[in-house]
């Protein structure tokens, strides 16, 4: 079994043992994870979803 590890899509730091990084589906197509780590969550840095290019936090 191979586990796939977790990065931002903001800062792309790796987010296994971060205490609050939260991961959700697009919010515009429904598809694709977005992750974010507590710190750019903290500084509203923006993300873009790889799928429909959505971009936030608006």
């Amino acid at each position: 079994m191979v586990i796939k590890e977790k990065y931002c899509n903001s800062c792309k730091t790796k987010v296994s043992n971060i205490v609050g990084s939260v991961s959700f589906i697009c919010p515009n197509c429904g598809e694709k994870e977005i992750i974010r780590c507590s710190h750019c969550r903290t500084i509203a840095a923006r993300y873009k979803c790889e799928n429909c290019n959505f971009s936030g936090p608006n």
